[in-house]
């Protein structure tokens, strides 16, 4: 297993394994980075929902093309203030990953179809509500339906063998979150889209929450030393979300995606400062096909259970 263990007594992020190497940035500039990388992507974030919400934008324009730009920050920053330098993909794995990106996106329009089919008219044109008091009320609900969803994927052993295919990979970066079974996507944010909609929040409301959830389903993923200091206790991060994929259930938790408070509402927040995995992955691979076997993967579900009915402890 691929792991980024720091060396005896130092700085988490010190060890030549872990960021060093030739073509590092100077400490200075990588303090820089470490410090303006969160903040410099919320900016750009609000500035998009706001300039599409000024200017009619049309969503369904806006919603791919910041996610690309979202991408590619981050695939930046990765190669530029790296957590891992192992963690890289390799030729093969982009590869791979690219064809899990694409089903990943389709199976995404696919579950806001059928949303859309289900209640087509539940969600309002135009806000009831003050919007800025709505946005924060739609991402408070969406996110505990996303934490309840991804959390039902680890613990039901059916669900999990959906859930399970995005946690074989030995990394954790940007490229392999799109690594997901097209039916847990279907399902994750099918959940979560329609339970915004049976509320009944507007459309734009759902968009600008949209686009603060895809950025930080992103940035948790990313391979990068940023750290958000206390506000992990409000919002997911990295910090949190490599622990998730530790090969150490006891310390995986961190269900949230966007927030953290529901993982401190339902016992399952393990993170404290310095905290590291040792591996990622799973501790029992043997279950799932490899991650370059897409069509085995796609198809696991359908065959005889064997080894670790959840990902849980």
């Amino acid at each position: 297993m691929e792991n980024c263990e720091p060396l005896p007594g130092g700085d988490p992020g010190a060890d030549a394994g872990r960021v060093g190497g030739e073509g590092a940035p100077a400490p200075v500039t990588r303090a820089v980075l470490r410090a303006a990388g969160y903040p410099f992507l919320l900016a750009g974030t609000v500035s998009v929902a706001a300039a599409a919400l000024c200017l009619d934008w049309d969503p369904d324009r806006v919603s791919p093309l910041f996610l690309l730009g979202v991408i590619s920050y981050l695939t930046v920053l990765e190669r530029v203030i790296p957590h891992c330098r192992a963690w890289h993909p390799n030729v093969g794995e982009w590869r791979w990953y690219g064809v899990y990106f694409l089903l990943t996106m389709v199976a995404s329009a696919f579950a806001q179809y059928l949303v859309s089919v289900i209640v087509s008219e539940v969600s309002p044109s135009e806000s009831e509500l003050n919007l800025w008091a709505e946005i924060p009320a739609a991402l408070l609900i969406g996110s505990l339906a996303s934490y309840l969803v991804h959390r039902f994927g680890h613990t039901n052993a059916i669900l999990w063998r959906l859930h399970g295919v995005h946690h074989v990979p030995e990394k954790v970066n940007v490229a392999n979150n799109g690594v997901n079974h097209v039916l847990d996507i279907v399902l994750a944010q099918g959940v979560v889209q329609l339970a915004l909609a049976l509320v009944g929040f507007s459309r734009e409301s759902v968009f600008v929450v949209g686009l603060f959830v895809a950025a930080q389903g992103y940035f948790i993923h990313a391979n990068i030393d940023v750290r958000i200091g206390r506000l992990n206790h409000v919002l997911a991060s990295p910090e949190q979300h490599r622990l998730h994929h530790s090969t150490d259930l006891s310390e995986a938790g961190h269900y949230g995606s966007d927030l953290s408070i529901w993982d401190h509402a339902f016992n399952s927040y393990t993170w404290r400062p310095g905290r590291e995995p040792v591996a990622v992955g799973l501790g029992d691979p043997a279950p799932f096909p490899g991650t370059g076997e897409i069509v085995a993967s796609l198809l696991h579900p359908l065959r005889s259970a064997k080894g670790p009915g959840t990902g849980s402890a």
